[in-house]
């Protein structure tokens, strides 16, 4: 800490020994300041040391210089946090969505089956639109919408080995429709197609098979509850206590404590749902399925931003008022899918 910061006037010699030297006469100048000795030093470091000096004397440097107020040594009120997006709207769409799927689900299964089939098409479309439109990425959308659709009907009526024949034949055509065009990219666009295939309309299959069981609803349900359940726990304890980051350079939003938030929140509502919702469920392997589903949606969100982040881009559409596209709702529930049917499979039964 130097002399100045403590209200003395003085300099320190080469010796330790402080010196003073009057200040020049006249109207800038009303005080003595301190002074470095050595003829050596320019004349601006002389000049910076007395307008110093004329600072710490309290009045006007120049004439026309008008004193300001002292600033306020107040601390600043704490900012409010604030959610990234407008909460009324997310709220409205997300019950009017849960609505509509809880009614389809629990009418005719057949109709749930259908708003699979059509949550994946639309998908397909935001996920092709984005990678042409920022990478110049020509995923076929037509054969990959034809072969989700028989994907998912081919998983609820055939079960698992339908899924994968239907898989296999929608990679097929994805691989001869891009014939159709110049050879330019064809490797990368068909990559990029059999991505699509997997990612979106092949993991959307295992919610389509959880409705086959015989307390089917329940297990899409159970699906349903924990993925949202998970996500709110997150967003909920993240935003109020949330500091140490989980990802920065892929999803800079996302804590560590969010995440304990997260597996808090799924436990609790695995063991419930297992106890009440499943037949021959129990509350411990609810909360086994719980650990695994706060797991595989933070990793299925993590992996969507990381595809946003590579195109550069917020969100994969603008279709859900608060929520961004079909896709920026799927990110979590597409990699559940296949854990949660897999787990019940274990502990209950496929059927």
């Amino acid at each position: 800490m130097n002399d100045s910061s403590r209200g003395v006037p003085q300099a320190v010699g080469h010796w330790g020994a402080p010196e003073m030297r009057a200040a020049p006469v006249g109207p800038a100048y009303d005080v003595r300041v301190p002074d470095v000795p050595g003829a050596g030093r320019d004349a601006d470091d002389r000049d910076d040391r007395d307008q110093g000096a004329g600072r710490l004397s309290g009045g006007p440097l120049f004439r026309d210089e008008i004193p300001q107020e002292p600033m306020s040594t107040a601390p600043p009120s704490p900012q409010k946090k604030r959610a990234g997006r407008d909460l009324r709207a997310a709220i409205g769409v997300g019950v009017g969505l849960g609505a509509v799927i809880v009614a389809s689900l629990f009418i005719v299964k057949a109709v749930f089956v259908a708003v699979i089939v059509l949550a994946v098409v639309v998908g397909l479309w935001e996920l092709t639109s984005r990678l042409q439109e920022r990478k110049g990425i020509r995923a076929p959308l037509i054969p990959l919408a034809v072969g989700g659709a028989a994907m998912v009907v081919a998983g609820y009526v055939k079960g698992a080995e339908g899924a994968w024949v239907a898989t296999a034949l929608t990679a097929l055509a994805v691989l001869v429709w891009r014939m159709a065009q110049p050879p330019a990219d064809y490797l990368r666009d068909v990559t990029a197609g059999v991505f699509a295939a997997f990612y979106v309309p092949f993991l959307a299959t295992f919610v389509a098979m959880l409705l086959t069981a015989d307390d089917g609803p329940q297990r899409v349900l159970t699906f349903l509850l924990l993925t949202v359940v998970s996500d709110t726990g997150a967003y909920a304890v993240g935003w109020r206590f949330g500091k140490n980051k989980l990802a920065p350079r892929i999803s800079p939003g996302k804590t560590r404590e969010g995440l304990f938030g997260a597996v808090a929140f799924a436990m609790v509502a695995g063991a419930l749902c297992m106890q009440f919702l499943i037949d021959g469920g129990s509350w411990w392997q609810g909360l086994l399925l719980g650990l695994a589903v706060a797991a595989s949606a933070t990793l299925g969100d993590l992996g969507e931003s990381m595809i946003k982040r590579d195109l550069g881009i917020k969100d994969m559409g603008t279709l859900l008022p608060g929520h961004g596209g079909i896709m920026d709702r799927l990110d979590s529930l597409l990699p559940t899918a296949p854990v949660v049917w897999l787990l019940l499979v274990l502990f209950v039964g496929s059927t």
